[in-house]
């Protein structure tokens, strides 16, 4: 058994596990992002996740105290672009919980590496408090677009992270050059508003975005942003639909991330009890808006569209 792990022998083993996009990253602490984070924090753009503004916040540039003895962090990304059109629902729910498919593929890796080496490990799929796209940028994944995705030049933003911390000192990767350059179509698409330029960067006001509106929210949604919802029940995609990134962005062949909501019909999904509801949307994503958010959306999802059927503004 060897002692050391060769970045060829990580990134050949995590393509075999389906993952598209791997890279390693330093396990140190990252500035001035981090900075940056904090202040986002202080400004309220993280509106009322607590996980993002609790204690937890302050150990997002701890890596060590999420594992002591890390030394390097495998980045990894896993395509969800699977084939279908716009909908009510967003792309990444369409299929299976990416939780559990992520840290299904991450587990088998871990246990892939084992062969070669003995360490500590620990995995995060959106779950550490890690600035996990920040690592990723490091690992050489892609750049931080202006709609705050990570962007890959060849995979596009449609992928989900995944981390392992390990002990294992691992030859690093460099990140990409920016290539977002003059363009803002993503800036100029959004319905809400919900990227705002500071200090010459571009971040993301979630109390604005629609995606954290109809997922991350509880209790009514400002009566002003209700318009700018359109038909979005569940999350939102517009940012990466008009990205050029994404324009030939590869469609995965993950069998847990084909469509199943892909094709919705509202006036179904409006008679939906709360059984009913959890049935439909049984190991998917959408169940986290619970049954009283799915509702509140549907119920301002319906009322733009009576609105636009009676050619007033969506």
């Amino acid at each position: 058994m060897v002692t050391m792990l060769e970045a060829s022998l990580i990134k050949r083993l995590a393509q075999a596990e389906g993952f598209e996009l791997v890279g390693v990253a330093p396990a140190v602490p990252v500035q001035p992002e981090a900075a940056w984070y904090q202040e986002w924090v202080r400004r309220g753009f993280a509106a009322t996740m607590g996980y993002l503004k609790d204690h937890r916040a302050k150990l997002r540039n701890e890596v060590n105290l999420l594992l002591s003895s890390s030394k390097s962090i495998i980045c990894l990304g896993k395509s969800y672009n699977a084939p279908g059109t716009a909908t009510g629902i967003s792309r990444y729910a369409w299929g299976e919980d990416y939780h559990r498919v992520m840290r299904r593929a991450l587990k088998r890796l871990v246990r892939r590496l084992q062969e070669y080496a003995r360490f500590e490990y620990r995995i995060g799929v959106d779950t550490l408090p890690l600035l996990e796209r920040v690592y990723a940028r490091r690992a050489g994944l892609g750049w931080i677009g202006k709609n705050t995705c990570l962007i890959n030049e060849k995979q596009g933003s449609w992928f989900f992270l995944g981390e392992i911390l390990i002990s294992v000192e691992i030859e690093p990767d460099a990140p990409p050059p920016e290539r977002c350059g003059t363009c803002r179509r993503c800036i100029d698409a959004c319905p809400t508003q919900a990227l705002v330029q500071i200090d010459g960067r571009w971040e993301l006001d979630s109390g604005k975005c629609i995606s954290y509106l109809t997922i991350e929210h509880r209790g009514e949604i400002d009566p002003a942003l209700r318009p700018g919802m359109g038909n979005h029940l569940f999350g939102c995609d517009i940012c990466q639909d008009v990205c050029p990134w994404n324009r030939r962005a590869p469609v995965t062949a993950e069998p847990a991330f084909q469509p199943k909501n892909a094709a919705v019909q509202l006036a179904e999904l409006a008679a939906l009890s709360e059984d009913e509801f959890r049935e439909r949307f049984r190991g998917t994503a959408v169940l986290r808006a619970k049954y009283d958010g799915f509702r509140r959306n549907m119920d301002i999802v319906m009322e733009n569209a009576r609105v636009m059927g009676a050619g007033g503004p969506a």
